[in-house]
């Protein structure tokens, strides 16, 4: 034996045998074809996948990267053809007081509304898991109900309880010796927010009730043993469980919130307070459809999903820092 073979050869340690050295194990044809059969199931949802989420975005980064040029005076010519814009669009996008000023607005509807739907739909989550609640399917049922009427519907029957003349909670106000004027400029975003609140809280109830029916029962007859009463079951037990569901919410709300349109949209020829840039949403559907712009509605598409998505993982980031302190 050479001595660069007895260099590279493993050292023995005196009286102990030598390491083996496991051999590869091949793949079954059982393994095989259950990793075939895996396949068989993924790749439908990655073609849909693909086609539906992933090529838009793609279309939408190529509109928003060029601009449509129009020959003859004035570009009034027969003719027009796609150029190259770089960040023009972007630039165009971010320098649109009217798309800043929606960015802002749907920032405020969200800081009021987000909290305000999440406490209602805890405490509604809370009250049907308690032992004492009565009628649960039935409160339930009625607290979801809501989230089965599409967001346009729903807008178009608050619309009516808003409109002054037609609305009795605008007659009871008034019958009251209040001036009460739901679509104001002051007011209508708030008369926004109040159905966004009415038609999610249900369904954030019942991601939260489902997240309670995962934890042990055991956990609840240990505190009732210890002497604990509902309000501290519920603050020491049951929230601190829910709290994945919670962020999910949140997260759910951020960006749904940021996606505001239907309910501006439908409002809109009742309240000459809402215009086409009331949200980002609206803006660039008006630049699209209204303006004939579908280049710089790209690029405020894309910046509004940019925006969710900084939004999203920021709050996941400052969640999971706190929960890291924590631990």
């Amino acid at each position: 034996m050479s001595r660069d073979t007895l260099s590279r050869a493993a050292p023995v340690t005196p009286g102990r045998p030598a390491p083996r050295r496991r051999p590869r194990r091949r793949a079954t044809r059982t393994e095989a074809r259950n990793a075939r059969a895996a396949a068989c199931f993924v790749l439908p949802f990655l073609a849909v996948f693909g086609l539906c989420f992933l090529a838009p975005i793609g279309y939408a980064l190529h509109q928003s990267l060029y601009t449509t040029e129009r020959t003859g005076p004035l570009g009034l010519g027969g003719r027009e053809h796609e150029a190259f814009a770089g960040l023009a669009n972007y630039a165009h996008a971010l320098s649109d007081g009217r798309f800043l000023a929606g960015f802002g607005r749907v920032l405020l509807f969200g800081a009021v509304q987000i909290p305000l739907m999440l406490v209602l739909a805890t405490a509604l989550a809370l009250l049907l898991e308690s032992a004492g609640a009565r009628g649960v399917t039935f409160f339930r049922t009625a607290f979801f109900l809501p989230y089965g009427v599409p967001g346009v519907i729903a807008s178009i029957l608050w619309g009516f309880l808003y409109v002054p003349g037609i609305s009795p909670l605008v007659k009871i106000a008034g019958a009251l010796g209040w001036d009460v004027d739901f679509l104001s400029r002051g007011s209508v975003l708030w008369a926004i927010a109040n159905i966004v609140v009415w038609q999610f809280t249900g369904y954030n109830m019942l991601v939260l009730i489902a997240q309670l029916k995962a934890v042990p029962g055991e956990l609840y007859e240990a505190a009732r043993i210890d002497g604990a009463n509902a309000w501290q079951v519920a603050r020491h037990i049951k929230l601190p469980l829910i709290r994945p569901a919670l962020v999910l919410t949140t997260v759910f709300s951020i960006i749904g919130t940021l996606q505001l349109f239907a309910e501006p949209m439908v409002l809109r020829p009742l309240a000459s307070s809402i215009d086409s840039g009331f949200t980002p949403n609206l803006h660039a559907y008006s630049e699209a459809f209204v303006g004939n712009n579908q280049h710089v509605a790209a690029a405020e598409a894309v910046l509004l999903a940019l925006v969710a998505c900084g939004l999203s993982f920021g709050f996941l980031r400052l969640v999971g820092g706190r929960a890291k302190d924590r631990g």
